[in-house]
């Protein structure tokens, strides 16, 4: 799963982000800083960056509305209530983007690309159990006009899920 919780902060965003311009190495340290602990205070990252706390507020601030990152809750779906998740592959017919934007707005939906090669979607969901599973699948993305086929991949178990890779 990528970011269960980004649907609740993302339903909540007025306007598209502006485009940021480039980061530099400082900005690029405080996203580290907030990578490996997103409740770290800004006074003790300026400490660490060599900012005052107001400083890195604002550079915080700015990255948020840019784009460049968000600040969420990572949570277990399955002790919230989320028992089955799985990635569906997507073949359309048609234009990939109006199924794409379809999908964008299903609940259930955490993550979605768009690809080259088998499939033109990759859909990562969440549902209660097997039955949202199926009814997700059956009721929902394969009535979208354009999906000519789907490729289910259930999840046995996660094993690694680290939002901690740094800014190179």
């Amino acid at each position: 799963m990528r970011a269960l919780d980004a649907a609740a902060m993302l339903s909540g965003m007025a306007a598209a982000p502006r485009r940021p311009g480039p980061i530099d190495e400082t900005s690029k340290r405080i996203i580290e800083q907030l990578q490996a602990d997103g409740r770290r205070p800004y006074g003790e990252i300026g400490k660490a960056v060599g900012l005052s706390e107001a400083a890195v507020r604002q550079r915080v601030q700015k990255l948020t509305e840019t784009g460049v990152m968000q600040i969420v809750a990572v949570t277990d779906p399955m002790q919230l209530g989320f028992h089955r998740q799985a990635m569906i592959g997507i073949r359309v017919s048609g234009d990939t983007r109006t199924v794409a934007d379809a999908l964008e707005r299903l609940p259930a939906v955490d993550y979605l690309v768009m690809t080259a090669g088998s499939f033109d979607l990759m859909v990562e969901v969440v549902c209660e159990d097997d039955d949202g599973l199926i009814e997700l699948l059956n009721g929902t993305i394969r009535a979208i006009p354009g999906v000519a086929g789907t490729e289910t991949f259930v999840y046995l178990q996660l094993r690694k899920q680290l939002y901690d890779w740094g800014t190179r």
